[in-house]
């Protein structure tokens, strides 16, 4: 999938410094889907517990395509320093050890996420809930993952620099809303807290090595604003398939 590319203003322009061009990618924060309509129903309280089990379902087949994107990037790493770090991504979703517990891995955790709004395990891992443009918008990333510089696929997932505070809303806001979710439930949104900063630390210390002139700090800009839209998208076609 092509990238849409900003206007080549750039060209010519220096290079912003470290600290400005973290600054830059912070700021598409805005974009965020944590500020979709349907996440800030969600986490007013104004869904109905079919809408959540909806989402639910829907993100799964995100949360089982992140350590397919993972591993896609890792394939394209030609350094092990790089590998050891990126693989650790892989194992905090499919899990590690003896997969009890923490170790069980994030689409364990979300598999529990779904077994407490009321929706069975063969269910979940059906997939039969899940709206063709979730599917697409997902699959649409892993492609790019897979086929683009695997520095250009590490800034992609710098939308973790947003994420803890989503969860932090969930955590804040579910309890009160949606009592009839059981607690263990929310494991995976307290997990991926501290799990989403340690891995920001890896890719913007990437990112900024990496894209050291004003078109290429561009060129990341437009990489981090795909990635965005397709999270995006994902939340405008589960709302469709809620209605």
């Amino acid at each position: 999938m092509e990238i849409a590319q900003s206007p080549s203003i750039a060209n010519g322009l220096p290079a912003w410094t470290p600290d400005e061009f973290e600054r830059q990618l912070r700021a598409k924060g805005t974009a965020y889907h944590i500020h979709h309509p349907f996440n800030v129903r969600m986490n007013s309280g104004g869904c109905t517990a079919e809408e959540i089990r909806c989402w639910v379902a829907n993100r799964f087949y995100y949360q089982i395509c992140i350590p397919r994107k993972d591993a896609a990037i890792l394939a394209n790493m030609p350094d092990r320093a790089h590998r050891r770090l990126w693989v650790e991504r892989i194992l905090d979703h499919d899990g590690y050890g003896d997969y009890e517990g923490s170790a069980a891995g994030g689409i364990e955790t979300w598999t529990q996420l779904g077994q407490a709004v009321g929706i069975s395990r063969d269910e979940l891992w059906s997939l039969q809930g899940v709206a063709p443009a979730v599917r697409f918008a997902c699959d649409a990333y892993v492609n790019f993952a897979a086929k683009a510089p695997w520095q250009e696929a590490v800034c992609s997932s710098l939308t973790e620099m947003f994420a803890p505070q989503i969860h932090k809303d969930r955590l804040a806001t579910w309890p009160g809303h949606y009592p009839w979710i059981e607690a263990q439930g929310l494991t995976y949104f307290r997990s991926r807290i501290p799990l989403a900063s340690r891995d920001v630390e890896h890719g913007l210390a990437v990112t900024l090595n990496y894209f050291t002139t004003r078109q290429a700090q561009q060129r990341a800009l437009d990489i981090l604003q795909f990635k965005l839209d397709i999270l995006w998208s994902m939340l405008d076609g589960i709302e469709k398939a809620c209605q």
